[in-house]
C-alpha cells in the first residue's frame, strides 16, 4: 500500500526508520504544498500512512480511562489527518512536533464531550476546549508544545486556571476507594475519608438563629420551644399560656414567617 502511494507520489522509496520517516515526511509535505485536488490528497494520505502508528502511540498514552482504546486509536488518527492538512510545510517546523498536540487535543476534545465520569464545573471544560485551539496555534508559531505559562498568556487568562483545566484528566476515571493509599499496603482510600457529622449542621443553624430568635417576644420564643423543643400541641400549648389552640396557630404561622423573612435578609 505504502509503495503504491509512493509511487504516485513520485517517492521512491519509504523507510521504516523514525528518523528516515520523518525527512520522508517532511518531503512528502512540502510537494503537497505545490499540488491541488487528488494529487494533494493522494500525498497526503500516504504520510498519514507513514506516521499512523504515532497517532496510536498518543492513543495509548490515555487508555484505561473509561474509554475503549480502539476508539481512541480512532480519535487519534482522525486527529492525524487534521494536522496533515493543515500544517503549514512553508514554516520551516516539524511535522511531529504540530501533530502530536493536535492529535492530543483532538484526544481531550473526545474525553470532554464523552469520557467525564464526574464531570468538572462547566469553566473547566471550557477552558480545556480554549486550550486545545490555544495549542494548535502555538504549535505553527513555537515550533513545539507550548507551555502552560505561554498558553496562559496566549489566552489572557490566570496560569492556576490552564493548570486545572491540563490537570482534570482524573475526572475521566476517578480512583477507587478500594485502591491501597500505596501500592502493597492493606489500608484503602475510602478508609481515609471522613465521616458524616450531624453535630456541625445543628451547630451551623444554631449559630444562624441565634441573632434572629434574639428579636422576638418572651411568648413568642416560649411557643417555638414548646412546639419544637416540647413536641407539645397546640392545644397543650394553649393551656399553658393563657390562650386559644387557635390562638396559637396564628401566633406560630406569624413567628415562623418573621423568621423566614430575617434569615432571608441575613442571608441577602
Amino acid at each position: 500500500m505504502l509503495q503504491k502511494l509512493a509511487s504516485k507520489a513520485g517517492v521512491e522509496n519509504i523507510w521504516p526508520d523514525p528518523a528516515d520517516r520523518r525527512a520522508a515526511t517532511a518531503q512528502l509535505l512540502e510537494k503537497a504544498a505545490t499540488k491541488e485536488g487528488d494529487e494533494r490528497r493522494e500525498i497526503e494520505e500516504l504520510v498519514v500512512e507513514l506516521n499512523v502508528e504515532v497517532a496510536r502511540d498518543v492513543a495509548r498514552r490515555y487508555r484505561n480511562r473509561g474509554i475503549d482504546l480502539d476508539d481512541l486509536e480512532q480519535v487519534a488518527c482522525l486527529g492525524l489527518v487534521k494536522a496533515v492538512r493543515r500544517f503549514q510545510a512553508d514554516k520551516g517546523r516539524d511535522f511531529l512536533s504540530f501533530a502530536v498536540p493536535t492529535i492530543r487535543g483532538e484526544l481531550r476534545r473526545h474525553f470532554r464531550d464523552r469520557g467525564w465520569m464526574v464531570r468538572p464545573p462547566r469553566s473547566i471544560q471550557e477552558m480545556q476546549a480554549a486550550i486545545n485551539g490555544a495549542e494548535e496555534a502555538l504549535v505553527q508559531e513555537l515550533g513545539r508544545s507550548p507551555r502552560p505559562r505561554e498558553i496562559a498568556a496566549h489566552l489572557g487568562v490566570e496560569l492556576d486556571l490552564v493548570l486545572e483545566a491540563l490537570g482534570a484528566s482524573g475526572c475521566f476515571v476517578p480512583s477507587s476507594l478500594d485502591a491501597p493509599l500505596t501500592p502493597g499496603e492493606a489500608n484503602e482510600l475510602g478508609n481515609s475519608l471522613g465521616e458524616d457529622e450531624f453535630g456541625f449542621d445543628a451547630a451551623e443553624a444554631r449559630a444562624a438563629l441565634e441573632p434572629v430568635l434574639a428579636t422576638l417576644t418572651e411568648r413568642e420564643r416560649r411557643i417555638l420551644e414548646l412546639r419544637f423543643a416540647g413536641g407539645k400541641t397546640q392545644a397543650e400549648i394553649g393551656a399553658e399560656i393563657g390562650v386559644t389552640q387557635m390562638q396559637v396557630s396564628r401566633l406560630l404561622s406569624a413567628t415562623l414567617t418573621k423568621l423566614r423573612t430575617a434569615m432571608e435578609a441575613s442571608a441577602a
